[in-house]
């Protein structure tokens, strides 16, 4: 069974349990359309042409309720409305203007940091709302054509291999595996990383295996380049068995705990990726590692396999291309035609003196028998004799 470290599902169906008489703060008419759009995501009706089909997993209907909700009472409190379907095209962009501006601020006062979620989040609620509404013989116009919802360039905290191993060597025992694990694999923290068990290490801890029912895309097997010796001497050392898990840990906490140690070994500066030292969390490991294996790797389809990632795109994302640089040589300006005629002509030179080596030995040969003859001359030859005699 799949470990699910923040509890989404139980959340989730205590939520949908307590809210069947109506959403906490709602309005009758924005509970049953919430429920209503919520129950379709998670059967997988009604689902956009363009989206994966299926029902949503827990942590996505988490987010959705979550965002709708938001929504229905900003809506409500700024525009008067009972119903998040009756919000205008003018009013909808406006709204996300003044979350991006921090007019509208999130539920604990701060401003959001980026709206691209929340903006595709609604987008996908409100076709939902055009498609169940057309079955029923009407027709509801598109306003969401001009809502922006390109992704801002993430922030994160970005470590070099040096300031990984300083970090490392900083932290508690218990702490040490952790880093140098997440930095080596690159995993996905906490769902990948807190459903490993000990038989999911192979070749003498060489070899990790990440289980398709445990990952968010798919399943694969890497090597483990850096933190081998010490998975091995932690899971033998503790006596741990083929299913224990050996990642046994508390996100939250485990975070809290990075936080404190990034700052007190380095401060509270910016990294280069746009985010404090201080900010550390198990996820920025994600980022440094792609730095890390970015320019090690031969391929880029190698890299995406490592890492469990589909498209090219993610590449750039995790690592803004950072730790970088450049490895051009002498023989990568040879053009291809220009190489190319430089080996057939390497060719011809090492076929010549194999020829002249052939020659040489030849005439050593001969120089041989020559002289081997000329004895034999003297030898024979009267005066020779005489001299012997």
């Amino acid at each position: 069974m799949k470990i699910d470290p923040y509890n989404h599902k139980q959340r989730y169906l205590s939520w949908k349990e307590k809210s069947q008489g109506g959403i906490e703060g709602l309005s009758p008419q924005n509970s049953e359309i919430i429920l209503s759009y919520l129950n379709n995501m998670e059967k997988g009706i009604n689902v956009s042409a363009v989206s994966v089909k299926g029902g949503r997993s827990y942590c996505r209907l988490n987010s959705l309720k979550e965002r709708l909700t938001f929504f229905s009472k900003k809506f409500e409190e700024l525009y008067g409305l009972k119903r998040l379907t009756e919000v205008s095209e003018e009013q909808l962009i406006s709204f996300f203007a003044d979350m991006k501006s921090g007019l509208v601020k999130r539920k604990d006062g701060k401003n959001f940091r980026t709206t691209d979620t929340a903006g595709k989040i609604f987008k996908a609620f409100w076709h939902w709302h055009q498609k169940t509404s057309k079955k029923n013989g009407i027709e509801i116009p598109d306003i969401t054509i001009d809502l922006d919802t390109r992704a801002e360039k993430p922030r994160w905290v970005y470590l070099t291999e040096k300031e990984v191993k300083i970090l490392c060597d900083n932290a508690k025992p218990n702490y040490k595996l952790l880093i140098m694990f997440l930095f080596d694999t690159g995993i996905r923290a906490p769902g990948e990383l807190i459903n490993l068990k000990v038989s999911d290490f192979y070749n003498d801890f060489k070899e990790l295996n990440i289980r398709e029912e445990t990952s968010k895309t798919f399943g694969r097997r890497i090597k483990l380049m850096i933190c081998s010796d010490l998975v091995k001497e932690y899971i033998q050392s503790n006596g741990l068995i083929p299913e224990d898990h050996p990642f046994s840990i508390t996100p939250t906490r485990v975070n809290e705990y990075l936080k404190r140690l990034a700052k007190r070994t380095f401060g509270d500066k910016i990294t280069l990726a746009g985010e404090k030292y201080s900010n550390l969390t198990m996820y920025d490991f994600r980022h440094v590692s792609c730095c890390y294996w970015l320019p090690r790797y031969k391929s880029e389809s190698a890299l995406k396999y490592r890492f469990g990632w589909k498209k090219s795109d993610k590449i750039h994302y995790y690592s803004e291309l950072l730790g970088m640089k450049d490895t051009i040589s002498e023989e990568d300006m040879l053009i291809d035609l220009t190489k190319t005629d430089i080996e057939q002509k390497l060719i011809k030179a090492d076929k010549k003196n194999e020829i002249l080596s052939d020659r040489l030995r030849i005439l050593e040969e001969e120089m041989k028998s020559l002289k081997k003859i000329s004895l034999q001359v003297i030898e024979a030859s009267p005066l020779s004799q005489r001299y012997n005699s």
